[in-house]
């Protein structure tokens, strides 16, 4: 499976950790960038690309990085085509996939140890999307919303 890695300066130790580990677990890792330290770059750019690139490569996953994860996350979810959910334990993790397909996972780099961040990376990838009905209808909307931005109606 191809993963691709995006981060900021917050982010990137813990990118550069996860780009050497998984690569060792046998994913192919595609490092969007940074692909040096600069104390003073932006997210957006990193986090945009490497959703284009996972709506670009059916099958792929993403992790987006920074120092708590949340901007990252929503730079992320601007890219039509992508579900990006911040995780903060192994059960968001998983959950972000099973019920929610979540094609690219947000971590804060600041907010767990490299061993930590690292289990939620891993439990992302390697938990499936459940296929259940009602989270599949739920994921449908929303893809929707995406493609004509009409408002559902309120129950």
């Amino acid at each position: 499976m191809r993963v691709y890695l995006a981060a900021d300066h917050a982010g990137y130790e813990l990118k550069v950790h996860l780009a050497n580990h998984l690569a060792k677990q046998g994913y192919e890792v595609t490092d969007v960038g940074p692909h040096e330290f600069d104390p003073d770059d932006d997210y957006p750019a990193f986090c945009l690309h490497a959703g284009a690139r996972v709506v670009a490569d059916p099958g792929s996953l993403g992790v987006v990085i920074g120092g708590s994860g949340n901007g990252e996350q929503i730079a992320a979810n601007k890219v039509a085509g992508v579900r990006a959910a911040l995780a903060w334990n192994l059960e968001t993790a998983q959950l972000a996939r099973t019920h929610n397909d979540a094609n690219i996972v947000a971590i804060g780099a600041r907010q767990h140890t490299l061993d930590e961040a690292t289990t939620l990376v891993e439990a992302f990838l390697a938990t499936g999307f459940s296929g259940n009905d009602r989270h599949a209808r739920r994921i449908s909307q929303v893809a929707a919303y995406e493609v004509d931005r009409e408002l559902p109606p309120l129950p």
